[in-house]
Formats: structure tokens, sequence, C-alpha cells
């Protein structure tokens, strides 16, 4: 059964996440309970680490379940990590040789609980640790408390594919479009409703929701301080484009690691980036202004060990938002890879995309459109069926 923990307030004028609403509350539902958290960086209450608040109040984990980037958020995209069970409090690594709690460790557990702050994108991973960590707890018969935070990309905003051939990677888990809009506590519960694992039909779910978050807001509005939730998303300017510049990963162009502002630029060696940046200007994206440059991607350990081009000069451009209120990243994101494959020379075109593209578009419609030369309109149109289906069923799991 789904329960909602302390009500929402539409009029506050400063967003509470619900980690915030259970310190208020000195942290009652956990009191007397010998609970796994499973949290990194992100999970901060102003100033102050969750964990740091939960000691104050006489609150401890009985053990702490991380994520990929770990606990501090410092290890780099896809290291797999190690348990720290020397550790004041044992650290158990969900993004090394196992990506979902064990039996064993969940021994005398009598409630999991969720505080991660996520980034909007289904193939950022932290829900898919979610998800997992819900399947383990459901067959365990141990509750699972989600500790609900802002979708920095707001609720309204849904694009992109959903994600086809389920149960799909670790990287992109769910049958939801790219940019999905829901919170992690709607997720969590729609993870659940929808069946999207087995085995969590029986599952406790409870969700501290948030108050004063509404679904136009976008993190800017929130009032909130944005921690980076990994080392490559730092800056909010990152976050507000990686549903939709993350998908360069899949493809031969740098999408900015190795610099400092990876995800707000784009390139590749040799093209035209004044040509480019005119090409990207008149498509008229919605809240953005291109400025062709060259970049250099170089080797910044603990963010980004090998970039591409790593040491070479990079031709492309710098994306600049000029409103955030209007940005739609994943529309943004087909018109970049489009206007990049048209730059390459003739020869270079089939080297542009390289394996995993499929499992991050959630569909190869997006590849096959563009490699036909289909234009990021028609390529929208295409998922567009699959969002409004989305949208109709995901409405009775939306909170806010």
């Amino acid at each position: 059964m789904l329960v909602l923990l302390f009500p929402f307030s539409s009029r506050a004028h400063m967003v509470k996440t619900g980690a915030e609403v259970l310190c208020d509350q000195d942290f009652m539902p956990l009191q007397g309970k010998h609970f796994a958290l499973i949290t990194n960086q992100s999970a901060m209450v102003g100033d102050t680490h969750l964990l740091a608040l939960m000691e104050r109040k006489g609150v401890k984990p009985a053990v702490i379940f991380s994520p990929e980037h770990g606990l501090k958020g410092n290890a780099e995209d896809g290291v797999k990590l190690s348990d720290d069970n020397a550790a004041p409090i044992p650290v158990k690594s969900l993004y090394g040789a196992l990506k979902k709690p064990r039996p064993d460790d969940l021994k005398g557990i009598d409630l999991m609980v969720f505080d991660i702050q996520d980034a909007g994108a289904r193939f950022y991973t932290y829900i898919s640790t979610m998800g997992l960590a819900m399947q383990a707890a459901a067959q365990a018969g141990i509750p699972f408390m989600v500790l609900d935070r802002p979708n920095p990309l707001g609720g309204d905003y849904v694009a992109g594919f959903v994600r086809e051939k389920i149960p799909g990677s670790f990287t992109s888990l769910y049958p939801i479009p790219l940019a999905h809009g829901m919170t992690v506590g709607e997720l969590a519960g729609m993870i659940k409703g929808e069946a999207m694992l087995p085995d969590l039909d029986k599952l406790d779910l409870q969700v501290v929701r948030m108050q004063g978050w509404q679904r136009d807001m976008r993190w800017p509005d929130t009032g909130l301080r944005w921690v980076a939730t990994s080392p490559n998303l730092a800056a909010i300017d990152s976050v507000l484009l990686y549903p939709g510049t993350g998908l360069l990963e899949g493809t031969g162009a740098s999408e900015g690691r190795g610099t400092p502002r990876p995800f707000q630029i784009t390139g590749w060696p040799g093209i035209d980036a004044k040509a480019l940046a005119l090409r990207l200007n008149e498509a008229q994206l919605p809240g953005l202004h291109f400025d062709a440059l060259q970049f250099t991607p170089v080797r910044l350990p603990g963010i980004s060990s090998a970039p591409k081009y790593r040491d070479r000069e990079v031709a492309g451009v710098s994306i600049e938002i000029t409103d955030y209120r209007k940005v739609m990243p994943v529309q943004t994101g087909v018109a970049v890879l489009a206007a990049l494959q048209a730059a390459l020379p003739e020869k270079s075109r089939p080297l542009f995309f390289r394996g995993g593209i499929d499992d991050m578009a959630g569909s190869p419609d997006l590849r096959k459109g563009l490699q036909a030369g289909e234009t990021p309109a028609a390529i929208e149109a295409r998922w567009t069926p699959g969002v409004k289906h989305f949208l109709e069923q995901r409405r009775p799991y939306l909170l806010y």
C-alpha cells in the first residue's frame, strides 16, 4: 500500500524536501527502527547532510547503501566501487559486484530509507538503484520509505521515447520516457503500481512528501541549493541540458567531459564551428543560444580521466541557457545530434553513433531517423504517442 506521510502545503514559500520534513518531525518514523539508508552526498537539508542531522537526534542507520559515484559522489562514471565495512556505519556499494542489496545485508533490518537527489533522466542510474532496492525490500518483507526531492526539470516536462525491450539495462531500466517529469517518490509509486519490476505487489511503500513544490517549478524556482549529484553534474545548467546532451555519450562527438562545462559544450575535431552554431541558432530552440568555440578536453582526475579527444582541439558550440523555464532538453539533444552529424564529412558519418545509443534513447528510432536524414520534428512526432500514453499512465501516481 502507498502511504503518504505528512500533508503537502501548496502555499509554502520555500520548498521543503522530504528529508527536511522528516527532520522537522524529529525523525519520529525512524525512532527505534533498525533501518538501512540508501544515500549519497546529495542528501542535504540546507547546508547539513541528513546523516549529521540524524546523529543530532540520536537516530543512526544500521547500514548505508551507496549508488553509482559512491557515498561522497566523487567516483567517476562507471567506476565499480567496493564495500567499506570498516566505516563507523558499514557502507555497502550498490555499484560494484552487485547492484541490489543481498538478503544477508538486510538481516535484522526493519525499514529501508531512500534519500538521493535525482537528475530527472531515465538513464541516470539512481532511479535504477531505487527500484532494485525496492525489490530487495519487498522480497525481504521490509517497508521502503522514499524521502522525496524535486525533479530538477519540473513535473510538467515529459519528452523522449518510452523505453522498449523491458526489462532494460541498468542505465535504462523502466518503460518511461527519457525525461519523465516525476519525483523519485512518484516514480517509486509507479514502479510498484505498474509492476515495472517483479515482486513489488506486496511492498509497503511510504513516501515522505515535499512541502511547497509545484509541478511547474524547475530547480532555480525551488530556493534549494544544487549539490553536485555526480562529478559531471556539478552545475545546474548541465543538469537542465543533460537529458538531451547526455545522448552525446552514445556518439563520437564530445559531450564536454574533460572541460569545466560538461553537457554544456559539444563538438568534433575539424568541423566548421561557426556553421554549426548558425544552424543551431536558426533552429530557434527555446531558451537557448549557441556560440561557436574551440576547446581541448583534458584529463580531470576524479571527474573525467579519459575524455573523448583528450588533449586534442575540438571545434563545436557552447550551449548558453537564456531562459531556463523554456529549455526543452531532449528536443535540444536531438537537434544537436542532427546538426553535428550533418557537419561531418560524408566519410565520417558512419562513425557518428556508438554502441549504447539505442539503450540511452530507449528506441532505435532516434538513431535510424537521424541516419535517414529525418528532421528533429519528425523524430519528436515518433515519440509523441508513447508520451501521451505515459502521461495518462502516470496520472494516478502524481503526488503534487
